[in-house]
């Protein structure tokens, strides 16, 4: 399943807290969808390898971890990364 897959790749990121929400279903028919046959997933993951890193340095780290299942198996991934300091 790519949830577990996506799951898998980020593990090196050592997420104290990490949960991936395919939301597909409610994406049917869009086109990207129909050219790519990719699903969208909402990302939430928490790890302290983003300390002291701007949002789009954390996301960088994300899509690098993800960047061969773009845009085939993920055609839209939305993304909150963040600290445990901020998840206080």
């Amino acid at each position: 399943m790519l949830v577990e897959l996506i799951k898998d790749r980020l593990a090196d990121l050592d997420p104290s807290e990490i949960d991936v929400f395919d939301d597909s279903a409610a994406h049917a028919g869009h086109a990207g969808v129909r050219e790519t046959g990719g699903g969208h997933f909402e990302l939430f993951i928490v790890s302290s390898r983003f300390e002291g890193l701007m949002t789009v340095k954390r996301h960088r780290m994300i899509y690098d971890k993800l960047s061969d299942l773009m845009p085939h198996q993920i055609h839209a991934l939305s993304i909150r990364a963040l600290t445990p300091s901020e998840t206080d």
